[in-house]
């Protein structure tokens, strides 16, 4: 089965790759440098994942990948800061970049800056904020052969029409960046219940609590739950 990841972001990739683990045969947009680009300008992390994965399908179904099974994954998410109203939100990789009145991505070190510079004076038990990631999951079928998609809940969803899988992690926002791995605003984030920021704790351990692998966690339970009645065996690694 070919699960088509709608990201360039290597960052994402590896970190999707290993919360789903092996079952899957992993291809992104650096595979398809023809692939439309949505425009990400939904007021919600899953409106944003669903037309990005609802694009990605319908141009695929076009594409000679009709020996297997294929789906899209997209994902959008971000932080979200109380102190901030929710800011960034959905604009969390454009962050500093909206002061300029772009809308391209800003770097990390930007968005990291602005968010240290909105903080500044702000008392540590204010600081509360999350991450949260929503996943759209898409099949990609003509629409000629277009079935039923039973979503998580067991209801019937057109296949046109992409699941969403949510993940939340709580946490608070430091007063200065630890740590050198991850990428974002790892480095400020110190998910509750532990004393290193997600920059530091490594992949092992992030991969297991973060936003995104609580989301991918529920998608592949789905998949393991659903797609071995109804459409393939997984292999041996893939529960």
């Amino acid at each position: 089965m070919i699960l088509v990841i709608a990201t360039r972001n290597k960052h994402k990739v590896e970190e999707i790759r290993a919360c789903l683990g092996e079952g899957f045969d992993f291809l992104t947009l650096r595979d398809f440098p023809a692939a439309p680009v949505a425009v990400e300008d939904q007021p919600t992390f899953a409106g944003n994942a669903a037309k990005k994965a609802s694009l990605l399908a319908r141009w695929l179904a076009e594409q000679p990948l009709q020996s297997q099974t294929v789906f899209v994954l997209a994902d959008d998410s971000g932080l979200e800061v109380d102190a901030l109203g929710g800011a960034p939100g959905v604009n969390s990789a454009r962050f500093a970049a909206l002061d300029r009145g772009g809308h391209s991505n800003s770097t990390d070190a930007e968005n990291n800056a602005k968010l240290l510079r909105l903080l500044a004076g702000v008392a540590p038990d204010r600081r509360t904020a999350r991450f949260r990631c929503a996943i759209a999951l898409a099949r990609v079928e003509p629409a000629a052969h277009a079935g039923d998609l039973s979503g998580p809940s067991g209801t019937g969803a057109p296949s046109e029409e992409p699941l969403i899988f949510e993940g939340v992690c709580e946490g608070r926002i430091l007063e200065s960046p630890r740590g050198t791995a991850g990428f974002g605003y790892d480095p400020l984030f110190l998910p509750d219940g532990y004393a290193q920021t997600f920059a530091e704790l490594g992949e092992e351990v992030k991969n297991k609590i973060s936003h995104r692998a609580r989301a991918l966690g529920k998608l592949r339970r789905w998949f393991v739950e659903r797609l071995r009645r109804d459409w393939f065996t997984p292999g041996p690694g893939f529960v």
